[in-house]
């Protein structure tokens, strides 16, 4: 296969990235069979324009596919964007780590709600940097915004969740 072959550079470029873009369609989707379409229909389009790939990070890259798909199928397909998480998506997160704004033991159900209070754009933010482990610099090149940006939801998203539990008595 030479270097311009189409499916050789999706296979190089796409492939080793799919779980973490079906893993943040499933997050900013908030059930397996939407975040299914939502992923395939972001494959067809980088696989529609891989040529388009200029090198750099291809995570970033497909990532940023994956959100902007989602956002417009869920624009397209759903009346306002909120989120309905499964007990199972929380598992990754239900032992928070130890720089993580969530005390320990926290209800699974509390914390989908919490999550689902956020705001997309925050909870978009918070998926990528604490499920994904995406650094500051690639959730600005994902989401389109500069770094200072990224860093303000965090803050904000991070304070929503904490003032969330703290009225639910999860301090």
């Amino acid at each position: 296969m030479n270097a311009t072959d189409p499916q050789a550079q999706f296979d190089r470029i796409v492939m080793p990235h799919l779980d973490e873009a079906y893993n943040l369609a499933r997050w900013l989707a908030g059930n397996d069979h939407d975040a299914e379409d939502i992923a395939q229909e972001a494959c067809v389009r980088a696989f529609r324009f891989i040529g388009g790939f200029r090198g750099g990070n291809s995570r970033a890259w497909l990532l940023a596919i994956v959100r902007n798909t989602a956002f417009t199928w869920l624009k397209k397909n759903r009346s306002r964007a909120v989120v309905s998480m499964e007990s199972d998506d929380l598992a990754e997160i239900e032992e928070p780590a130890e720089a993580s704004p969530l005390p320990a033991g926290v209800d699974a159900a509390v914390l989908r709600a919490a999550l689902e209070e956020l705001p997309p754009e925050f909870r978009e933010a918070i998926v990528l940097r604490e499920l994904e482990g995406l650094a500051y610099k690639e959730i600005a090149e994902v989401a389109g915004v500069p770094i200072g940006t990224v860093m303000s939801r965090l803050a904000r998203a991070r304070r929503l969740l904490q003032n969330y539990l703290s009225r639910k008595g999860h301090t």
